[in-house]
């Protein structure tokens, strides 16, 4: 399997592409292979990007972005917004998306999830505010239900969650967090037959598409990889560890697509406790182990790792047999406003080597560094501390867990991209 990240701007936008390892003729209709999960973050190709008032703060690219619409990629399955500051959920940008697109659904994080109901662009049940993570709450994690590429191979699942910081003023700080596990041709589970069959319910879209009750997917692996980062087997009890399933779903069709959700609700939270009558076929102990799960973190802001990446990682990564992680997407840059202004706006190289060093990143690329051209009141007393790619890449090694070069440190430029196998 394999993710790609394109750098779609200057600054921080991103098409990641989560593909399974068997390769499928592409769908036309769809521009995807089956299997595919596809997410597009923090939209913003053009034009000028104001917060309350252009005399607070007015900010414009200064790279041109690598599309000038949206209407050039294919349609996302998730649309991803992280903050509701105008420089990650840009509306121009966003009324670019097909509105009648019956594959995208849009998740952001609860202030910008009403800012984009309020634009009146989307049918509203495809916009959801993203649920802060808990690992106390199997709903505060989002899932995709990926169906297997044949009949009897085994299903994929994609999962998202949000994780901010607590006590922020600025509401800049957050990490959201993607897995990615991908769907089968071959039968690396039990056939599907020896489950009890999932129930259906359709949405109230005209869409050809089943929403899945998913009670009996295959197990997520309850191990962490046989290498763990040092910080988490030395500050977390194993009796800590939550194994949990999450039972918050959103379902793919074989072509990848989003389908329209359950009247009265946003997210679809069907029960996820299996029957009484399963036969012990189905017990864990009995299937192999399905396939490694990619993750991905992204905090263009930054969020501290303690506690609360640690929180994520701990509970809901090893849950997933998610780590060693397998992309950081986290600024380099540190950024300052006075006290009385915020405070830290971005956390930059301090913080993101502690994130990349605690989950054995593979990789890091840098995010929302561009030399954007701003103006307002709110830039008048900020300072910035720039930390040029040989300075990241020393710290890493510096601080890296046993030493080496274990990370990859990138500077995606506008059109570039990176694919990481697995």
């Amino acid at each position: 399997m394999s993710l790609k990240i394109k750098h779609l701007n200057g600054d921080t936008t991103f098409l990641l592409t989560f593909s399974p390892t068997e390769q499928r003729p592409p769908s036309h209709r769809y521009g995807y292979p089956p299997g595919t999960f596809s997410v597009l973050v923090d939209p913003w190709l053009s034009g000028p990007s104001s917060m309350w008032h252009p005399k607070f703060l007015l900010s414009k690219h200064t790279v041109p972005s690598c599309i000038t619409n949206l209407s050039h990629i294919p349609d996302p399955n998730v649309v991803l917004v992280s903050q509701d500051k105008p420089d990650h959920c840009h509306e121009p940008t966003l009324r670019q998306l097909d509105p009648t697109s019956s594959l995208t659904n849009v998740l952001a994080v609860p202030g910008a999830a009403k800012k984009i109901r309020g634009m009146k662009h989307f049918d509203p049940s495809r916009v959801h505010a993203l649920p802060v993570y808990s690992s106390k709450d199997d709903d505060s994690v989002i899932r995709f239900y990926i169906p297997p590429l044949s009949p009897g191979g085994a299903a994929g699942e994609a999962t998202i969650a949000y994780v901010p910081a607590k006590m922020d003023v600025s509401g800049l700080h957050n990490a959201l967090g993607i897995t990615y596990r991908p769907p089968t041709a071959a039968p690396s589970t039990p056939p599907v037959h020896h489950y009890p069959k999932p129930e259906f319910r359709y949405s109230n879209f005209s869409s050809p598409y089943a929403y899945h009750q998913m009670r009996n997917m295959p197990p997520t692996p309850p191990e962490s990889p046989p290498q763990r980062p040092r910080s988490l087997s030395n500050s977390t009890e194993p009796s800590t560890l939550s194994t949990a399933s999450s039972s918050s779903s959103i379902p793919l069709s074989h072509t990848t697509s989003a389908t329209s959700t359950p009247s009265n609700s946003n997210i679809f939270h069907p029960s996820h406790s299996p029957s009484h009558s399963t036969s012990s076929a189905t017990n864990s102990s009995q299937f192999p182990r399905p396939a490694k799960t990619l993750s991905l973190i992204y905090s263009p802001h930054g969020l501290a790792y303690a506690p609360h990446i640690q929180a994520y990682a701990t509970s809901h990564l090893i849950a997933q047999a998610a780590l060693p992680l397998t992309a950081l997407i986290h600024g380099f840059d540190r950024v300052e406003n006075p006290w009385y202004m915020g405070g830290n706006v971005n956390a930059g190289l301090p913080g993101g080597v502690q994130i990349a060093k605690h989950l054995m990143a593979r990789t890091w690329i840098g995010a929302h560094d561009e030399d954007k051209e701003n103006s307002g009141l709110s830039v008048l007393k900020v300072k910035i501390r720039k930390f040029g790619i040989g300075e990241v890449r020393d710290m890493v090694r510096r601080e890296w867990c046993g030493g080496g070069n274990g990370c990859d440190v990138r500077v995606l430029e506008c059109g570039e991209e990176v694919v990481m196998k697995s």
